[in-house]
């Protein structure tokens, strides 16, 4: 049985939405962060070396890592469904973009949050830097969207699951303005009308009404 080991606001959102989308049978762990650290609680961590959110096990396989687990569970269970087959004239874009959320939108944003945090100026060089890589990040997703509906079509793809978590819930760590990018809004507004996507944050954090605003 496909069981997903979901930490309360993280990025293992990304896997109960996939679950969802995909209809398939999975159990659902839910584990709420430490109230003192937010970080992951004991037992969450004992189930890989690393300790971070998402894990999924199946069967013997425990497996972590956002991108690595959505090509596992597409490979396995997908039956061809969001993805975009090689013959496609748009299989780069939907490589480009599966790749992009863990390769530059969320580093960019985790750079951000660890400068605000450590209280480093908006003035000084390294801040500016970070912050100019960020609205980079954004406005490139800001004009792929006002394109199509969604990153790689104007359908929804895995390269959409990836991406969702660091324009939404990640704004809980870091708090950014989407005002700027107008198309992102109007594709989190599509995302949230999402059956699927609205089934996963009430099974996943019932208690968190999900930032798509």
């Amino acid at each position: 049985m496909l069981i997903v080991h979901h930490l309360g606001k993280s990025q293992s959102e990304r896997i109960v939405w996939l679950c969802e989308e995909l209809a398939i049978p999975y159990e659902l762990k839910v584990y709420d962060r430490d109230p003192v650290t937010r970080l992951a609680p004991v037992e969450y961590k004992a189930l890989h070396p690393l300790g971070t959110a998402p894990i999924i096990t199946d069967g013997d396989i425990v497996l972590a890592e956002s991108t690595a687990i959505v090509e596992y569970i597409l490979a396995k269970y997908g039956n061809g469904s969001l993805t975009v087959p090689a013959t496609d004239p748009a299989f780069a874009d939907y490589l480009y973009w599966f790749h992009f959320a863990n390769g530059s939108l969320q580093p960019s944003l985790m750079r951000c949050m660890v400068l605000s945090r450590a209280e480093v100026a908006d003035d000084k060089p390294t801040m500016q830097f970070a912050q100019a890589r960020r609205k980079q990040a954004l406005s490139l997703i800001d004009t792929q969207l006002g394109k199509t509906d969604y990153l790689a079509g104007n359908a929804l793809t895995a390269a959409d699951i990836i991406a969702v978590f660091s324009l939404t819930t990640m704004r809980m760590f870091y708090s950014f303005d989407l005002s700027p990018y107008p198309n992102i809004l109007a594709y989190l507004q599509r995302i949230g009308a999402r059956d699927a996507y609205r089934r996963a944050m009430k099974k996943g954090d019932p208690d968190m009404t999900p930032m798509l605003t």
